[in-house]
């Protein structure tokens, strides 16, 4: 199918690559898509944005928005097909939306600080929701977020009434407390106990993280990559010395661990 060659493209160069991909004569794999098979694409993609982000890979960054891009206009157009919405209204709906929840730059509204903004942002969401209650405002977090990210913005809603430690000792306690419990369900071989109690231990350092005004879900991503630059200097060591890991006993290997170790400190002194 013809389509007209262009040094540079735009949106709606775009919109229309897709409807022709999702046309009779377009491409077989396109027009086989629904929003649930693209899902984990979607995911996948926007993962990919965030690794350039976290890398400050701008050319990787403008190629992955665009990945990124891509799904927002399959999706919208998978709708516009079935008559319900297209990508017009997407974009309309997303003008309106930040319109109505900056109204000290599109109104009359004053502000004194970004803190300022995030209330009345928060207070205008509450409102167009119709979310009468901070239990709604709760539940309004998305199921779909990864569980630590989830577990953050939960926490950090409820104490916006109150519901929160005085401070992070409290949360500290709080960790102690959950992990005495975990111990307690793993002796009585429990799954479902072993289930709940580690659920409320990982929700209770999250709620640590909070206070520490650290991620959480990117605290687990950097502490994953940190053991595998350990594992891979354990296996580099056993490889040297001769050492058959899958034979050699949990002491042997973690004194190799340890070593690996001392050579990071005094690496980073």
């Amino acid at each position: 199918m013809e389509f007209q060659r262009k040094e540079k493209y735009n949106i709606n160069d775009l919109l229309e690559i897709m409807k022709i991909l999702r046309s009779p004569n377009g491409c077989p794999w396109d027009r086989e898509q629904d929003h649930h098979s693209l899902r984990s694409g979607f995911i996948e993609e926007t993962y990919e944005a965030i690794e350039a982000i976290d890398t400050d890979n701008t050319e990787l960054l403008k190629e992955e928005l665009g990945d990124v891009l891509l799904q927002v206009v399959f999706h919208a157009n998978i709708e516009e097909e079935a008559g319900r919405f297209n990508f017009d209204d997407v974009a309309d709906g997303i003008c309106k939306k930040m319109i109505v929840r900056h109204p000290h730059v599109f109104g009359s509204a004053t502000v004194k600080d970004s803190d300022d903004v995030l209330k009345n942002w928060d207070e205008i969401k509450k409102k167009t929701k119709a979310q009468k209650t901070q239990t709604e405002v709760l539940r309004s977090v998305s199921p779909a977020l990864p569980a630590l990210m989830r577990s953050a913005k939960v926490q950090q809603k409820a104490a916006k009434v109150g519901f929160d430690w005085p401070d992070v000792s409290g949360a500290l306690d709080k960790v102690g407390e959950e992990l005495a419990e975990v111990r307690e369900a793993a002796q009585s071989q429990n799954s479902e106990a072993c289930r709940e109690e580690l659920g409320d231990l990982l929700f209770a350092v999250v709620n640590v993280s909070r206070f520490l005004k650290v991620e959480p879900e990117q605290a687990l991503s950097l502490a994953c990559s940190k053991f595998i630059d350990r594992f891979a200097g354990v296996e580099k060591l056993a490889n040297e010395r001769g050492i058959n890991m899958k034979e050699s006993s949990l002491e042997e290997l973690d004194r190799l661990w340890d070593e690996v170790k001392r050579k990071e400190k005094k690496h980073e002194a």
